[in-house]
This record gives C-alpha cells, sequence and structure tokens, in this order.
C-alpha cells in the first residue's frame, strides 16, 4: 500500500487549511454580507443612542446592508457590556459603549467581563464634553456662580439624575460635590434618557450631561445650560461658558462614545468595520451634525483607542478612589 510522502501530505494539509479559510476571506472582501448587530447598552433617548443611530443609519446607506442598533440598557450600561461579550465573534456583533465602560471597573466589583481583555477595541465615534444642566422650573440659577450659591443655601435639598451607578453623570455629579465641597443627591437611572425625561418633567432638578445628549433641549429651552465642564467651549455653543472660566479650574469632564467587537473576532471584520466608521465620521453630514451635538471625533482608531481606553481604565479609577464614589 502506498503512502503519501511527508511533502505531500504537508502540501494536503496546507492545502485543506486554506480551503477553510477561502470562504472567510472571500466574505470578508464584500463585508457586510449580511446584517450587522449592535449592542447599545442604555434605553433609547441618551447619548449614546444619539450619536449611534445616525453613524450606522449613514453606514447602511454606505454599505447597503443593515446595522442593527439593540438596545439592552441596566446596571450603568454594564448589562449590554455583558451581553456583548458573549456575543458571536463572527465579524457581525459589535458594541457600542462609552467613558462608562472604563468607569465600570473601579464601580462594580463583580463584573463578568473584562472591557480590556474580553473586546477587540474598533474606534472612537465621539467625544463629548459633559455640560451641567438644570430644569429652568426648579432652578432659577443662569450660571455657576448662583447655581453654587443656591446648592449651599439649601444643602441636601438638590438632587440630580444620572444615566445609572458608576456612569460618567454619576462621577461627573460627584467629583463636582467634591471639588465644590457642595452635597447633591444621586437619582439614578436606567440610562440618559430616562433621566433626561425627568429632569425635563421636573422630577429632578439637575443633570451631568454628554452635550450630544442635551444639545437639542437646551436649544429649545426645555434645559439651561449652566457650564461646560471643561477648559475649552464646546463646537456648536460657543457662547456657553466653561467651568474653568466659571473659577473651577480643575471640573473637566468628557464623555466619549466608541465601538468594541467581541474577543476573537477576526481582525479583517474589525479593520472592515474601522474603515466603514472612519468614513461615516468623517463624512461633512456627520460631522456637522456631530459640531450641532458639541461633539468632536478624535482620530483613534483600533489599537491606538485600545490604549486610550485603558489609560481612561486607570484615570477614572483614581477618580472614583479620591471622591469615595459608591453604588447607590
Amino acid at each position: 500500500m502506498n503512502h503519501p510522502s511527508r511533502p505531500t501530505r504537508r502540501t494536503a494539509l496546507m492545502t485543506g487549511a486554506a480551503a477553510l479559510a477561502a470562504p472567510w476571506v472571500h466574505a470578508q472582501s464584500s463585508w457586510p454580507a449580511r446584517p450587522v448587530t449592535v449592542i447599545v447598552p442604555f434605553p433609547p433617548g441618551g447619548g449614546t443612542d444619539a450619536f449611534a443611530r445616525p453613524l450606522f443609519a449613514l453606514m447602511s446607506k454606505n454599505t447597503g446592508k443593515q446595522f442593527v442598533i439593540d438596545n439592552k440598557g441596566g446596571a450603568g450600561g454594564t448589562l449590554g457590556a455583558s451581553l456583548a461579550a458573549k456575543a458571536a465573534p463572527d465579524g457581525y456583533n459589535f458594541f457600542m459603549g462609552a467613558v462608562h465602560h472604563a468607569i465600570a471597573p473601579s464601580m462594580y466589583p463583580r463584573l463578568d467581563y473584562n472591557i480590556e481583555t474580553d473586546f477587540v477595541p474598533v474606534g472612537l465615534v465621539a467625544s463629548v464634553p459633559q455640560v451641567i444642566v438644570v430644569n429652568p422650573q426648579r432652578v432659577q440659577a443662569t450660571n455657576l456662580k448662583e447655581l453654587l450659591a443656591h446648592i449651599r443655601k439649601n444643602p441636601g435639598k438638590l438632587n440630580y439624575g444620572s444615566a445609572g451607578n458608576g456612569t460618567s453623570h454619576h462621577l461627573a455629579g460627584e467629583l463636582f460635590k467634591l471639588q465644590t465641597k457642595t452635597f447633591i443627591t444621586h437619582i439614578p437611572y436606567r440610562g440618559a434618557g430616562p433621566a433626561l425625561q425627568d429632569l425635563i418633567a421636573g422630577q429632578v432638578d439637575m443633570m451631568f450631561d454628554g452635550m450630544g445628549s442635551s444639545a437639542g433641549h437646551i436649544k429649545g429651552g426645555r434645559l439651561r445650560a449652566i457650564a461646560v465642564a471643561g477648559e475649552k467651549r464646546a463646537p456648536g455653543f460657543p457662547d456657553l461658558v466653561t467651568a474653568v472660566e466659571a473659577g473651577e479650574k480643575d471640573y473637566k469632564v468628557a464623555t466619549w462614545y466608541a465601538i468594541w467587537a467581541p474577543k476573537g473576532t477576526p481582525k479583517e471584520a474589525v479593520t472592515a468595520m474601522a474603515a466603514e466608521m472612519r468614513k461615516a465620521v468623517n463624512s461633512p453630514e456627520l460631522k456637522t451634525m456631530w459640531n450641532g451635538m458639541g461633539a468632536e471625533t478624535p482620530d483613534l482608531w483600533t489599537d491606538e483607542f485600545g490604549k486610550f481606553a485603558g489609560s481612561e481604565v486607570q484615570r477614572w479609577a483614581t477618580v472614583v478612589k479620591n471622591s469615595g464614589a459608591k453604588l447607590d
């Protein structure tokens, strides 16, 4: 009985491996070949959703394939992140998270996922300064000096809504209290959307929100903006002073939104997703829309974005420790 020689056997194995890889390589040449699911870990109406919907609507238009947003709110965005970490890494499941997911490791000691090791970084969608907003019917203050005077005159009587425990809204509020030596009661919600609805309805007094979700309500007069939480004025809001200008030189908080893929997602799919995202966020259509929401798009993709996200995990760990922030 004749046996194949070693070179022949090796050749056969290589041919088999190439045959297995061929369908994926072919599929990637036309990615996406079918609908793509993007888990957004907050309810509709919040900042993450405000950037996700126009982004993926344009990407659907550009590619001719549907990008489906799957809202999975709860637990400060960690529920959706947990589900995304367990999604099939087939190049058709992605996760749109935010700065909240760099904060969560310091706030939730028993997370069943690791944002740095269970995901592959794809790219940064937008970066938006936080803005201090109040319900104009409940809080008469029109600037930061008046707001602080009102809070100090009514210690413990004012409250602020957030997108949930451990989110940037929560930590922005705790940092504000720490640096101004004031006290405001924290009211956590299951997302920025529900918190904003209650703020507009007068159920809560104020909020430390991402400019992206508050912009329309500020322009419409439903909310009053007090100050931008940073040292640079927000695009689209040139007349709104910063906290630094108003005297709180160390109060700087930004909310950023980004895309990850489950660990194990083929590099080709990640590269293709990043390329389509980059094309979309650099389009005149989204640049104009982002500017109207006070947002910028730093040029951070794949590994460079991963390094940035890792540095944010460390930064927020320090803020959590220094502020003493805890889950309510």
